[in-house]
Formats: structure tokens, sequence, C-alpha cells
């Protein structure tokens, strides 16, 4: 029954045909895949303690039961369940505009009159629940849910769907899950256990889920200055604006006075219409930077100026020396009359060459850009600009492909360096071959920069996938060596501890430094440094390095190294057992050990015997008056102290007894030196510790290195040392900083960081700034 149930709901979504999905709606379906499949790691991780509680409180046995049911084919069919969810959202993605998804609370009209038949009950309570948890999830994610679909609607503007088809809807989240849970092999007690456990728990962890895929829109310039759901009636504000006289889609005019709705710190989250900037255009700008010239010249209309600015493309010299001719520059020749006269632009016209002008000069401009790509970008001045000629709206749709072409190229380049003599450089062979069909296939068909902005984006995920791969093996490798490095000085700080002012033997302090130690940095690996295991290895140790120096000696002394010893033995044999140490190496290292306690044995036996010749009257008040075990221990000592054993520890001690009476004798000179080294690591203001705080994985900075500039990013911050590990483009890694070190690296200059924004966006937000500057001026 439910393979019959499956069967009917995924009836009619095989797809008819080829179809090709736009590079954005491709971005968010990857990034919404990996958005879900966090999700659901967490839902599950949190699902084994909620039946747990619920097994806990049942009511009775067969409640209990459905519910260890329920638990033990979650945990069987974790991973097959959201293998199944992700693949029925991808599929969603993929037949786009002919996907079905789940439906509920069908209405009469849509019901098939000649299919009616009685449903089984157990089937009944099985679409309840999902009807629900779709409710639930309908009124939790309305608003964010329908902005979505806005979005979605505006990438897609000629495909016709319902709400419920977006990729992403409630109706498909619904889907995946019914579709998933339809396998489970429980009964229906249990499922019904599991798919409120989805209601519970889940709902309450997507609104993150929809949030960040609204954000991944808004970053590919998808309606970014959307804030509110749009209204009903306002579907087609989405869409484009009826054509103007000329062809264009010429928007409405706007304020653009000192009132005007749009301000340079606006960031790319709402640009003006070219209205508006036209205006703000002819109040900041002198007379003598228009193209337009004195009456009676030729006025060159647009259909004759795209008709040469097109001979002119198509004449363009290869790049060479990473040298572009700045726009202006050419459209001097474009003006140029057969007669030796120049013609004069129309207003519109003048005011598009103006801008895009402008923002082509802050591009080249652009130090985030190497001066090859530079030169690059820069022979599109010509195509761009006869698009921003013909589409108008080109200023302020961010989702327009030639500015979505644009901002993927620069920002694919921000991390390039040039290759040797003799190398291969796939960016930038793939980004010449754009720019070459651009040239040579770009007449007024602006469809071909879609095409080009899916093969882009298309080598650019590729690219990034195999970038990231080797980042990640990178992190892996730094967060093992880091979780190494702490174990290492863990177990280094134990062993120095304990053996301080200690009288060990050569022998023993082999096995402490090589084979213990190994087992020490092993525990704290695998058990960590609060674990028991790692508090037993503790006293382990501290007992073996009491058993060959056992100070203070008293009376019973003997008596707990005879019980002590066979412990130390065994607990050493199993430590180096348990670490698979050499069998060869661990007998020898047992028998020197043994060596060691027969030494210690002897010490026993000949030190009392010395010592009670010259004190045995103060020994026999000690026995008389004070008959107690810690009494007994304080004797000893100074007999100790002066026995053979601090004859061998007292070349240790001499050099720190000199290196004291020095520091007596001369403090003027030590600590000067002192004073002068410690405040010069604090020296860093705090607002550059807070921009290396700020800084965050997958940001550019560029470094000076032997006097040549190099480009790398964050790949990693591996917490437990609290390093920054850098890579360049091609995930190799570059330098290492330590927080202070970078914070004092960016405070001098030698780091710089980069801005990775959209670089259209930017140019534009720059000129606005300048045109509102010299029209205050």
């Amino acid at each position: 029954m439910a393979h019959d149930n499956k069967v009917v709901r995924l009836s009619g979504q095989k797809p008819v045909g080829p179809f090709s999905l736009p590079p954005t709606l491709i971005r968010l379906r990857d990034v919404s895949g990996q958005s879900l499949k966090s999700v659901l790691g967490s839902f599950f991780e949190q699902a084994d303690d909620s039946l747990f509680a619920l097994s806990d409180r049942a009511g009775s046995n067969q409640d209990q039961a459905a519910y260890f049911d329920a638990m033990r084919e979650l945990r069987l069919r974790r991973k097959s369940i959201a293998v199944s969810m992700l693949q029925y959202v991808s599929q969603a993605f993929n037949d786009f505009g002919r996907f079905k998804p789940l439906r509920s609370g069908s209405s009469l009209e849509e019901v098939d009159q000649d299919s009616l038949s009685l449903v089984d009950h157990s089937e009944l309570e099985q679409q309840v629940a999902i009807d629900n948890l779709l409710n639930r999830l309908r009124n939790r994610y309305q608003e964010p849910v329908q902005m979505l679909a806005a979005r979605v609607r505006h990438l897609m503007p000629d495909v016709q769907f319902s709400d419920d088809q977006m990729p992403l809807s409630p109706e498909v989240i619904c889907g995946a899950i019914a579709e998933a849970c339809a396998d489970l092999d429980i009964d229906i007690r249990a499922k019904l256990v599991v798919l409120k456990l989805f209601e519970r728990l889940l709902v309450d962890k997507l609104g993150e889920f929809y949030e960040q895929a609204n954000k991944t829109l808004i970053a590919e310039g998808v309606l970014p200055d959307m804030r509110r759901v749009p209204a009903a009636g306002s579907a087609g504000a989405t869409k484009r604006r009826p054509a103007g006289p000329a062809g264009t889609s010429e928007p409405p005019e706007h304020p653009s006075g000192p009132q005007a709705p749009f301000t340079a710190s606006a960031g790319a989250s709402s640009f003006p219409t070219f209205s508006e900037l036209s205006a703000l255009l002819h109040q900041g700008e002198s007379s003598s930077s228009g193209m337009s010239l004195p009456a009676g010249a030729v006025t060159l209309d647009t259909v004759d100026l795209m008709a040469r600015l097109s001979n002119l493309q198509n004449s363009l010299p290869p790049v060479s020396d990473a040298t572009v001719v700045p726009l202006r520059q050419q459209i001097v020749a474009v003006l140029q009359q057969p007669d030796g006269q120049k013609a004069s632009l129309g207003q519109v016209d003048g005011d598009v060459i103006n801008l895009v002008s402008m923002l082509f000069d802050f591009i080249l401009e652009d130090r985030q850009l190497h001066p090859v790509m530079k030169a690059l970008i820069g022979r599109l001045q010509i195509p761009v600009l006869k698009v921003a000629l013909k589409d108008r709206n080109f200023f302020n749709r961010g989702g327009h492909p030639v500015r979505k072409l644009l901002n993927e190229m620069a920002l694919s380049a921000i991390g390039w360096a040039e290759k040797r003599q003799g190398m291969r450089d796939p960016l930038r062979e793939k980004i010449e071959e754009v720019v070459d069909r651009v040239l040579n296939e770009f007449t007024d068909n602006v469809g071909l920069f879609d095409e080009l902005l899916k093969d882009f984006g298309h080598f650019m995920d590729l690219d990034r996938r195999r970038r990231e791969l080797v980042e990640q093996r990178l992190r892996d490798a730094e967060e093992g060596r880091a979780r190494q490095e702490r174990a290492s000085q863990a177990a280094n700080n134990l062993i120095q501890e304990e053996t301080a002012g200690r009288d060990i033997p050569a022998a023993v302090m082999q096995i402490l430094s090589e084979p213990w130690t190994r087992y020490l940095q092993w525990v704290v690996l695998r058990q960590g440094e609060a674990s028991p295991q790692w508090q037993s290895a503790c006293a382990v140790t501290e007992r073996l390095i009491w058993s060959v120096d056992p100070r203070p000696v008293s009376d019973e002394t003997r008596s707990e190294l005879l019980r002590v010893i066979p412990e130390v033995v065994e607990d050493l044999r199993s430590a180096l057992q348990e670490i698979s140490w050499d069998p060869f190496s661990t007998d020898a290292a047992i028998r020197d050990l043994e060596l060691a306690h027969v030494d210690v044995f002897q010490k026993l036996v000949t030190a009392p015997v010395s010592d009670a010749g010259k004190a045995p009257e103060d020994h026999a008040m000690a026995e008389e008056e004070l008959d107690q075990p810690e009494q007994m221990l304080a004797p000893p000592e100074p007999q100790v102290d002066a026995g053979a054993p601090e004859q061998v520890a007292q070349p240790e001690i001499e050099p720190v007894a000199a290196e004291s009476v020095q520091s007596d004798a001369q403090p003027a000179t030590e600590e000067p030196v002192a004073v002068e080294e410690t405040p010069s690591a604090p020296v860093v203001a705090a607002e550059w510790l807070a921009r290396a705080d700020q800084l965050r994985v997958g940001s550019w900075i560029e470094m000076v290195r032997d006097d040549t500039r190099v480009r790398c990013k964050l790949a990693a911050f591996i917490k437990a040392t609290g390093k920054y590990i850098f890579v360049n483009r091609s995930g190799a890694k570059v330098a290492e900083y330590h927080r202070d070190d970078l914070a004092v690296a960016l405070q001098d200059g030698g780091i710089t960081l980069l801005d990775d924004g959209l670089i259209f966006d930017r140019a534009l937000e720059s000129i606005i700034d300048n045109l509102r500057h010299s029209r205050k001026d």
C-alpha cells in the first residue's frame, strides 16, 4: 500500500523534455541541498533523545514499543531518509514547472470521480499527519516562502508555475518527508510517531533554511531590495516593463533632487533607475564632460550609433601588454564623419555612454584586479555599451545577465596570479574564450550573455569544487596537526612537572620520553584531557616516576615500593600493548625499569645505615614520642638532601642558583630587556585585533613577501591553536598567522584586505557617491 501511495503521488512528474536551469537557480539548488542536509542531521541527533524521553513517559506498553520501533528505524534508515528527501527536492528543481508536489485538502473539482474508492484507515491517518505538518509549515513560514517564490518567478519569468511548485515550498518539503517515510518497515503506530516527530522538531529548524535560501538569491542580485511580500495584484512588478518608444524598456521617472530615494551607502540592495542617474549626472557634471557638440553638427540616432559601435567591435585588435583604451577615446573615432566633422549624440545616448565610461573607469582602476584581467574585461566596453543603449534597465536590474557575467569574471579573478611561461592557466583561457565569443558573436542578442553566464558558472562550479576539496584536505591536515601539537604539549608538560627536581635514571628517562610520551599523546587524542583515561594515565606517570626516585623516604617506603612496583610494571606493559608498541622494545623497556627498581632497593639498604649513624638519638626520640606515619616522613628529608641523590642532581641545580645570583647582582641589565620585549607584542591597537577577529573564512588578502605581492584566501581558522591558514587560488598553503601576528601585519600594512564584493555594484555605488559630491561642490 505504501508503494501504491508513492506511485500515485509521483504520477506525471517525469520530465517531458530537456530543461536548462539558469546558473542562479542551480546555485540555489546546491546551497539549499547542503542547508537541508545540515537541518536533517540536527533533526536526527535530537530525535533519539526525544524518543527516549517519550518512551519513559509512555502510558502503555504499546506506546513504548512504538517509540522504540520508531527509534530503531530512524537509526537504521537515517542515511536513506536523508538521501531520499534530498533527491526529491533536487527533482523539484530539475523538473521545474512540471513537478507535481504533495497537495492537501484537494477541492471537489480536483477529484477524479472515476477513481473514487474507500481509503484505508492507516493511509488516512498518515495523510492527516502529513496535512498537519504541511499546514504548520505554511502558517509558520508564509512570508519567507512567498518572498522566495517571488524571487524565483523573477528568475524564470517565462515559466508558469504555482506557489506549491516552487522547489522549496512546504508542499515539496512535506512531499519529500512522505516519500522518505513511505518505505519505513514499521507499523502505522510507529510511523505516525515518526511523522509527529518531524512536525515537532523539523518545523522549528527550517527558519534558517528559508532565510539562507533568500540570502542566496539576494547575493545573486535577484530582487535584493524586496523587503516585504509583493501584493497579489503586483505580480507583474517583478517582470520587465513595457518597451519604450525606441524599443527599450524605459522605466518611469523618479525624483532626482535632494530627496531622491537612493544614496551611495544604500549598497547593492537599492540602485537608482537610469532616469535618476541621468538627472544626477547633469546636476553633478560640468558641461565639458558631456559628449554633445555645438549646434549645427550632425546628430547620430541610436540605430546609427549601434551600427558604428558594431563595426568598431569587429575591428578591435587583440589585447597586448595589458593596455586598455578608455571608452571615451574609442567613442571619438565612432563620432568621426567622412567629411572630417564630428557628429553629436542625443542626450540619452550621451548619458548612457558617460555612465558606462564611468563604470569601466572604476573597474580598470580597481586595485583588486590583476592588470591582465583588467585588460580582458576592458575589451567588453563596446558590447556592454551596446547592451546599455538597448536596455536602460541594465543599470538598476541586479539580475541582468551582463552585470552578472562581469561580476562573476571579476570575482573569479580576484585571487588570480600570472602563471610562469609554459604553464597552463585554465581560468585565463576561459575568460579569454568568453571575451572572444562576445566580441565575435554579439550583435544585439542579449541571450548570448545568458548562455555564456551559464557556461562560465559551470566552469567555476567545477573549479570551486576542486579547490574546496584541496582546501578541505588542508583543513583536515591542519586540524590533525593542531590536535597532535596539543596532545604532545599535554604529554610533555605532565612529564616535565613530574620529573622536576627528581633524579631519574637515563634508561627510565628514555622510556618516559619515547613510548610513554607516545601513549600519553594517544590518550589525549582518543579520549581528551578531561577523560578518566587521562587521569588514570597521569596517576600511572606519577607512580612510575616515584618508583625510581621514592622521595621523601620513610620506614614504609620499602613496603610501599614492593606493593606499587608490580602495578607500575603491569600498567606500563598494558599501555604499550594498547598503542601497539614493538613487543621487543616493550620487553627491553620493562627490563630497564626492573634494573632501575633494583638500584632503588640497593640505595634504600645502604642509605639508612649511614643516616642512622649520624643521628641515632633523634630517631629514638621520634619513635618514642611520635608513633605516626606523618611524623616519620620529616626526619628522612635532611638525610636525603645530604645523600647521594642530591649529588647527582646538584649539577642541574647549580646553574639555576648561579643564574639567580647573577640576576640579583645585576638587576639593571636583566629587567630592562624583559620590559622592552613584553610590551612589543600588545602594541597592536584594538581596532586591528577586531579586524583580525572579523576576518571570515573565504576572505581574500594581499600580503607582501620578499618585495612581491601575493594574494591568498583565508581557508581555515584552527581554534585549537588559534592559527589562521591562508591558501592561494590553487588551494596550496601560503602562510599561517596567529591572531596577534595577523593584527600586527594588518596594522603595519604588510597585509591588506581585498574587497570581494560584486564589482559592478561597487562601481555603481562609487559613481553615485562621486556625482552626489560633485553636485554639492
